[in-house]
């Protein structure tokens, strides 16, 4: 019998992976308040814009949220709890709005519901924490002109 003979149905569920529960004693319960991510989050490239302290304040913003997505924790509590400094949350909180993620207002925040597509924000490759103030050339012709190779003959 050749594969278009099969019914699209068997075919599917042929190549669907069958679970089982591993803990079935530890199946989990909605038992009062509860946070979630929508699946886009992870299968529409939101997990892959972010750093890694941008996903830190989005998830624990996440799950501090109401069910309109708001919370008021402080900035420093938030600093304390996720272990990160100052300039650390500034930057991510910053990021996070212009992405379009969360809104502030200098006292609440707000987790959005998601954009259309994520948004990417240019980053700054000649970086202001850099040891030395020089920058080579190459990294001022990356910076002007990005997506440009250098350095290599065609």
């Amino acid at each position: 019998m050749a594969e278009s003979d099969i019914s699209p149905h068997l075919l599917w569920s042929v190549h669907m992976i069958v679970k089982r529960t591993l803990f079935p004693g530890r199946i989990r319960k909605l038992n009062g308040s509860f946070a979630f991510i929508e699946h886009r989050f992870l299968r529409n490239g939101f997990w892959e814009s972010l750093s890694h302290y941008e996903l830190l304040l989005y998830v624990f913003l996440v799950l501090v949220s109401d069910r309109k997505g708001l919370s008021y924790y402080c900035y420093d509590k938030i600093c304390n709890i996720l272990k990160i400094n100052v300039d650390e949350y500034i930057a991510a909180r910053d990021a996070l709005i212009k992405k379009n993620l969360i809104g502030f207002d200098g006292r609440l925040f707000q987790v959005l519901s998601l954009p259309d597509h994520p948004v990417v924000l240019k980053t700054n490759t000649l970086r202001k924490d850099r040891t030395t103030e020089f920058f080579t050339l190459a990294e001022i012709i990356h910076e002007i002109l990005p997506g440009k190779e250098y350095g290599h003959s065609s």
